[in-house]
């Protein structure tokens, strides 16, 4: 039963939603005009654009500035990340020599019947005072490396990871090169004697910053996840410190652990 006093903006939001999941417009298309859209839906050019607004903020429709017209987002289904599957996966593929490994990424938008992509740049850089206090490092000189990524599923930015690690770490795991080969950056601390031991991630939730928003394809509407991973060899010395910004409405976030049956 509908609610006579939902917004009108809300219910043609709500329809051209449902449109785009029943295919009617497909992912990557132009949507009608608004003028177009108002005369379909009901209403008026500017409650329409409100719609469309909403729907942006959603991730269901992109529209800058330069653009005119809506396009339906490339992505509708939302991108899983489960942690608990790809920390084991990526430990198992480290011991498969010979084999392409790269970690749990590509299967993560394979899934959706996408191609992923990382764009990978690593320099040497002073760190961000939080990251500096984590590895126990000056945070005014260049004392890390840093793995930036900008990573695609098919044309569509879909997150930004920035792994940094500890120059003398990075050194004795050949970790400036761009490509870490087989069983990837895990692998190679393995080697040089830098095993992971323990993991953790802290989640904010935030709106993105300029250069995030232009990377990423957002808006000043959007919230991304922040995504600070911490990774701590036995002793608990903290190896690598990776900070991803994901948009909230692309990803889902899945976690697991044993629960303890004496608390």
């Amino acid at each position: 039963m509908s609610d006579p006093d939902r917004p009108t903006f809300r219910v043609i939001a709500d329809q051209i939603r449902a449109a785009i999941h029943e295919g009617t417009y497909a992912k990557g298309s132009t949507l009608p005009t608004d003028v177009q859209l108002a005369e379909q839906y009901g209403g008026n050019r500017n409650i329409v654009k409100r719609a469309i607004e909403l729907l942006t903020a959603e991730g269901y429709v992109n529209k800058t500035s330069n653009q005119r017209g809506s396009t339906v987002s490339a992505i509708i289904a939302k991108i899983r990340r489960d942690s608990t599957a790809r920390y084991a996966r990526a430990f198992r593929e480290g011991q498969q020599a010979g084999q392409p490994a790269r970690g749990s990424f590509n299967a993560e938008i394979q899934a959706l019947g996408m191609t992923p992509e990382s764009r990978v740049r690593v320099t040497r850089v002073a760190p961000p005072a939080n990251v500096a206090k984590i590895l126990g490092l000056q945070h005014n000189t260049e004392t890390t490396i840093v793995r930036a990524r900008q990573m695609f599923a098919d044309s569509t930015p879909v997150q930004l990871a920035d792994s940094y690690i500890p120059v003398a770490i990075a050194e004795a795991a050949g970790l400036e090169n761009e490509d870490t080969g087989v069983g990837g950056m895990l692998s190679r601390l393995t080697e040089a004697g830098y095993a992971q031991a323990t993991i953790e991630e802290t989640i904010n939730v935030r709106t993105p910053s300029e250069e995030e928003a232009e990377r990423l394809n957002l808006t000043e509407d959007h919230r991304v996840y922040e995504i600070v991973h911490v990774a701590r060899t036995e002793d608990g010395t903290a190896i690598e410190v990776a900070l991803h910004v994901m948009p909230v409405h692309l990803w889902e976030l899945s976690y697991k652990w044993e629960a303890d049956p004496r608390s």
